[in-house]
């Protein structure tokens, strides 16, 4: 059997190096796998008049509309593709107040010099369908003072006009309904030193009519070392400080009350980086009011004014301690009174996990203008919402339910499918991770405990013995240890009793019987045969990845991609053996771009079900051995590879049904070989594209099912229709 797998694959290489062709196309469902949430949701924008109508902004997850038939917030930006994923950082966003259907986005996730410029995409559908304008400055959408704003907003009085503040290129202005743009040169503060450029933007609807435009904008400016806010009474010709505004803090929100009040919130820095002072403060008929509800080594994130009712403001606080804080006012900020803690009850149920992660990063509150019992915040998990706010004024309980079903934010750095059990142990950023059981529902006993992780950088099981399920990661919230094992599938964890000094991170190999681990760590490597009570470092160069024979249990392997050297223990780990090789076409060089390195790119990996069996998956090209890594085919088709895994074979096929996310034949996308990589088939389409993909495993027990970790959509699992 084995001489025939060489034999055909010799055979597949030469057809498939002497001729490409477009990859065909094999329709697939996608879907979310459920975590809700899990990522900074760093803005929330209603429409002032229409019913239902809202969306989302997150700093790296792309954006959501609400979809009040679902009840559940739908992503508007699933087709951003590759050569586009800094579109999915979304800085801003504006609705415009006449025509409920037209939104607009201002996308960009960083302002280095090694980041592409921003966009605007403009929908006329409701975020169904965007058109996009790309423009010669940079956004932030992933920066420091991400939940400021909003920094673009539509003139009330003539939809055709746009104010978009920036970070570092001032202010500009659309009178095309964001088709086209140009910088007010009249307007030239940029922000102090630590600042985050302009913040806000907001229109004077009572300064125009109809038709003819607003006369009178605002622009809140990100300074604390002089002045901050300024406004125009000349429809942009010229501008000046409005006389007596604060100065010392930072605004992070602005919004007009329906008196015509302007309401701001302020902080030591423009957050989320933590703040140790902050005011709120009111400006009216000329005059100014510090309406500050509670002082201390805190800052203020964001306020909103309840339509219909000018004196009834919430502002949120933004570390406060012990916890976040509403306040709200009923009598124009003379009082205040807080909204949580106390009577107040969190309902955790559509969101488990966020039980334990504590309000954080509170950096905007919206009242909907429709509803003034229905307030919703948002968090670094997702958010809240309430629909009794108007309870508290009679001193009744308030009760705040996770807000974020639809919304998927987690980045996947690692995914595992055991050969039995559940279908999907998922590791991530910030929130550890989670055993899915069912990939449809939020696992009810929230992420990973006993440790309870921040990241979740390696899960790993053994073939044979996929109950014994090992990750490693980064502590957090007061937990020790950055590994923990579970012996039942992932229904208890184990710290283990001992790790390597400094030990975090890294990465986990199991050997196929589940009884020897390999901690791959950025010193060195350390291996334990005892579920962790002991370890012995593994004489390998330092910062190898090792990965373990999917079925010889006392076989690893590890990868010097650059150096050209391929290292294989035959004694559990204990001793490796160098050897050199060579690819085709030479060895890649080292450095350049060669994508994100949490990514599956330059790696190595073993096929299931073979010994000695390995692949290098190359961030510019495939490459396979079948005599153990002494020699390696370089593959055909594939000239760019972002994540390579396995999955179940197909029926009547003895060969592991292989995935890659990349260029196939010179088309992107996410693809399938049932055929040891002779052929390949596109299982994505366009709709269905997330930017930055970085990890992508098959199921080993259901064929054509496949998972995908996202940079910051999520994990979706796909499905052949």
């Amino acid at each position: 059997m084995q001489s025939r797998w060489i034999l055909s694959l010799l055979s597949v290489t030469l057809v498939s190096l002497a001729a490409s062709q477009t990859p065909k196309s094999v329709p697939y469902n996608w879907k979310n796998v459920q975590m809700v949430g899990a990522g900074f949701v760093d803005g929330i924008v209603f429409h002032p008049t229409a019913k239902d109508v809202r969306y989302a902004r997150t700093d790296m997850g792309g954006a959501y509309r609400w979809d009040a038939g679902r009840r559940r917030w739908a992503p508007i930006l699933d087709w951003v593709p590759f050569n586009d994923l800094n579109f999915m950082g979304v800085e801003s966003i504006a609705v415009d107040p006449a025509n409920p259907r037209n939104v607009y986005l201002a996308c960009g996730t960083y302002t280095n010099s090694g980041t592409p410029n921003g966009a605007i995409l403009r929908s006329r559908d409701g975020g169904r369908t965007f058109s996009t304008t790309r423009v010669p400055f940079k956004f932030g959408g992933n920066e420091n003072g991400r939940g400021n704003g909003e920094r673009m907003t539509v003139d009330p009085n003539d939809p055709r006009r746009l104010l978009l503040g920036t970070r570092h290129d001032g202010l500009w202005r659309s009178d095309d309904g964001a088709v086209t743009w140009h910088r007010l040169e009249s307007f030239t503060p940029l922000g102090g030193p630590r600042g985050a450029g302009v913040v806000v933007t907001l229109f004077d609807p009572n300064s125009g009519s109809r038709g003819k435009g607003s006369r009178t904008a605002y622009v809140a400016v990100s300074n604390a070392t002089g002045p901050n806010l300024f406004v125009t009474t000349d429809d942009g010709a010229t501008w000046a400080p409005v006389p007596n505004a604060p100065t010392g803090l930072y605004p992070t929100h602005m919004v007009r009350g329906g008196d015509g009040a302007l309401w701001l919130t302020y902080g030591s820095n423009p957050g989320p980086q933590g703040m140790t002072d902050g005011a709120v403060w009111k400006y009216k008929g000329g005059a100014w009011s510090d309406v500050t509800p509670e002082k201390g080594r805190f800052g203020y994130g964001a306020v909103s004014v309840q339509m219909g009712r000018p004196d009834t403001v919430i502002v949120s606080t933004f570390f406060h301690p012990p916890h976040e804080q509403i306040f709200r006012t009923t009598d124009g900020g003379k009082s205040w009174r807080p909204t949580i803690g106390g009577k107040e009850t969190f309902d955790y149920s559509k969101a488990p996990y966020i039980s334990r992660t504590g309000i954080h990063w509170l950096f905007d509150i919206e009242i909907n203008p429709r509803n003034p019992d229905h307030a919703i915040f948002t968090t670094g998990y997702g958010g809240h919402e309430t629909f009794n706010l108007t309870d508290a004024d009679r001193g009744k309980p308030v009760i705040w339910h996770a807000m974020a079903t639809g919304i998927e934010e987690s980045v996947g750095l690692e995914l595992l499918s055991p050969t039995q059990g559940v279908p999907l142990v998922t590791a991530i950023g910030d929130y550890g991770g989670f055993v899915h059981r069912d990939l449809d529902k939020p696992a009810p006993e929230g992420n990973f405990t006993n440790p309870h992780f921040g990241n979740t950088t390696g899960v790993a099981a053994g073939d044979l013995a996929p109950l014994t399920i090992v990750r490693v990661g980064s502590a957090s919230g007061g937990n020790r240890g950055n590994i923990g094992y579970s012996i039942d599938g992932g229904k208890s964890w184990n710290p283990t009793k001992s790790a390597p000094t400094g030990a975090r991170e890294g990465h986990i190999a199991v050997s196929a019987d589940g009884k020897t681990w390999v901690w791959s760590l950025r010193n060195g490597a350390f291996r334990t045969s005892d579920r962790g009570d002991t370890w012995a470092p593994v004489a390998l160069p330092a910062g190898l990845r090792v990965i373990a024979d999917h079925v010889d249990s006392s076989r690893f392997y590890a990868l010097d991609l650059f150096g050209g050297k391929l290292f294989t223990s035959s004694d559990g780990g204990a001793t490796f053996v160098e050897k050199s090789f060579t690819l085709a076409g030479g060895l890649p060089r080292r450095g350049g771009d060669r994508m994100d390195a949490r990514a599956g790119q330059d790696q190595l990996y073993a096929t299931p079900g073979r010994t000695g069996d390995l692949w290098i998956a190359a961030f510019d090209g495939l490459h396979h051995s079948v005599d153990g890594g002494t020699t390696f085919m370089r593959m055909g088709h594939i000239r760019e590879l972002h994540a390579f895994g396995f999955g179940k074979a197909a029926p009547h096929s003895k060969l592991p049904a292989m995935y890659v996310v990349g260029s196939v034949d010179g088309r992107r996308g996410i693809f399938r070989s049932d055929d040891g990589a002779a052929s390949w088939a596109r299982i994505n389409d366009d709709d269905h594209q997330w930017g930055l993909v970085l990890q992508i495993a098959g199921d080993p027990k259901r064929y054509g099912r496949v998972y995908v970790g996202t940079h910051g959509r999520g994990v979706f699992y796909g499905d052949p229709r």
